[in-house]
């Protein structure tokens, strides 16, 4: 499905403006921050979340699992299941796409932020490979998707974020954690200035609620 609707985007630009992506790839969604690179330095322009699964049909949202949380082994439904989730991924990022393009956003690259990269079939216990599975399912159709729509993206692990991002930018990680301070300042201001508003409640709650993960996602959208 397409984002919730719990978004803050700042005012359209005038022209084009080259920005980058970030997410942070959870079991049936991902936070999302847009980053705009102005002649100093990157400026947080948008946070929101979007949803890789169907509410209407709740086996999208763990289809690994069958009854009773257990791995789910019948290949005909993995097989629908899967599909289903790469139809909803590929539908919502592209209506992700879409409206930054239509604010004057030019996506040049991304990043995926996800919490594990290990290999499915090394795990014995089933419930945990299910989990895994779903893992590696839900960031391979976003990235799948991204490459589609001619989106340069990398794939990062959360405990590794600023350390990988520090050293690609050739900056300590204190560099990138004061960065990614610095915007969260400015995602409480944007929020706080709007907070009457009944979508910046929420958004004000899921960012309260997840604020690692989106820290992951600015740090992952830094170095693109």
């Amino acid at each position: 499905m397409a984002s919730d609707g719990s978004s803050h985007l700042q005012n359209a630009v005038t022209k084009t403006q080259t920005a980058a992506l970030g997410f942070r790839v959870k079991s049936a969604w991902a936070a999302v921050v847009l980053l705009t690179h102005t002649a100093h330095s990157p400026q947080l322009s948008d946070v929101s979340r979007i949803e890789l699964c169907d509410p209407r049909l709740p086996e999208t949202r763990q289809p690994y699992h069958a009854a009773m949380g257990k791995l789910e082994t019948n290949s005909t439904k993995l097989d629908q299941r899967e599909r289903a989730v790469r139809s909803i991924s590929q539908q919502a990022l592209t209506i992700l796409l879409k409206r930054y393009q239509q604010k004057g956003f030019w996506i040049r690259r991304a990043a995926l932020v996800v919490g594990s990269q290990i290999d499915p079939a090394k795990i014995a216990n089933p419930h945990i490979r299910a989990h895994a599975l779903e893992g590696q399912l839900f960031r391979s159709a976003m990235e799948q998707t991204l490459q589609d729509h001619n989106v340069r993206t990398d794939v990062l692990l959360e405990r590794d974020a600023y350390s990988t991002v520090a050293a690609r930018l050739r900056q300590s990680s204190h560099d990138v954690e004061r960065a990614i301070q610095d915007f969260g300042r400015s995602r409480r201001r944007n929020v706080d200035h709007g907070a009457q508003s009944k979508s910046s409640r929420c958004l004000l709650r899921y960012l309260r609620s997840d604020s690692r993960g989106i820290m992951a996602a600015e740090a992952g959208a830094l170095q693109c």
